[in-house]
């Protein structure tokens, strides 16, 4: 059953009510580029817009049950203009402000081109879903990397589930899998170079500050 429906109907999501808006405008793109990408090389990927109205609709929805608001007053607080590769569209956009003038977190939902990309390389693996946002967003306002401890070009390592990070074989497991699986996160906060790293298999995370 699509998680976005209730009787063929778009609904809210009760169980995402708690997260702050940050977090979950951030979810619902997500998992909606996860889709979009997996199927970029589709004749037919423009079907995908019935998808992201639903999801749309079930946001909004979602917000408009957190904040206890009408739909319209969700879109009237949250929509806006911005610049795509393919023009200006209509998004719903939250900014959270920090400190020190650093810039602001944004999480976007829209803006995702549906246009077929005949020369794309597959990703086959849909996005994975975020365990305990409004934590992750704490994390992510900290801006700093997880492993290392720059500041530098903070982003977001994911994993599919926790069994992921299962022991395989007689080799230590590297740094960053103990830390994942110490903590039982599907998430970690690292910097670019960390996070590239933990893709290529080149490191257990640990690097010297330049």
């Amino acid at each position: 059953m699509c998680p976005y429906q209730k009787d063929g109907k778009p609904t809210h999501r009760k169980e995402r009510t708690d997260d702050t808006v940050y977090s979950i405008i951030s979810q619902y793109q997500q998992e909606f580029r996860g889709f979009a990408e997996y199927y970029q090389l589709a004749v037919n990927r423009s079907q995908l817009n019935r998808l992201k109205w639903v999801m749309e609709r079930s946001l909004v929805a979602t917000l408009a049950h957190k904040l206890r608001v009408s739909i319209s007053k969700v879109y009237k607080r949250y929509e806006t203009t911005v610049e795509t590769p393919d023009g200006p569209r209509k998004v719903l956009q939250v900014t959270v402000e920090r400190e020190g003038g650093k810039k602001p977190l944004v999480a976007q939902w829209g803006g995702i081109s549906l246009a077929r990309k005949t020369k794309a390389v597959l990703n086959d693996q849909i996005a994975p879903l975020w365990g305990d946002r409004s934590e992750l967003e704490k994390r992510l306002l900290a801006d700093t990397c997880e492993l290392c401890g720059s500041r530098e070009q903070v982003e977001v390592h994911h994993i599919r589930a926790l069994k992921d990070l299962q022991h395989k074989g007689q080799g230590k497991r590297p740094r960053w899998v103990q830390i994942m699986a110490a903590r039982r996160r599907k998430t970690l906060v690292t910097c670019r170079k960390c996070h590239n790293d933990i893709h290529a298999g080149r490191a257990d995370g640990r690097r010297q500050r330049e």
